[in-house]
């Protein structure tokens, strides 16, 4: 593994979880050092950051307070 790769991992304790949970991520960063973006994809895939899910959020969160607002009146 690249070392400036293995330092970013080690920065980062999200990405350091993940690594403890799914092992097959080290092997692939092992063989392939250009897999490190694709693994940060699929780490924003796992803890829902993107856009697509914020925007969901977002929408889950207002229709709830809709929700909150008909049942007081």
């Amino acid at each position: 593994m690249n070392k400036q790769i293995a330092m970013k991992i080690l920065e980062d304790k999200k990405i350091l979880n993940e690594f403890s949970e799914n092992s097959y991520f080290i092997k692939e960063l092992n063989r392939n050092p250009l897999f490190y973006k694709e693994f940060l994809k699929q780490l924003k895939i796992i803890y829902k950051q993107r856009p697509t899910d914020k925007i969901n959020n977002a929408v889950d969160t207002v229709e709830m307070l809709s929700t909150i607002i008909d049942s007081i009146k």
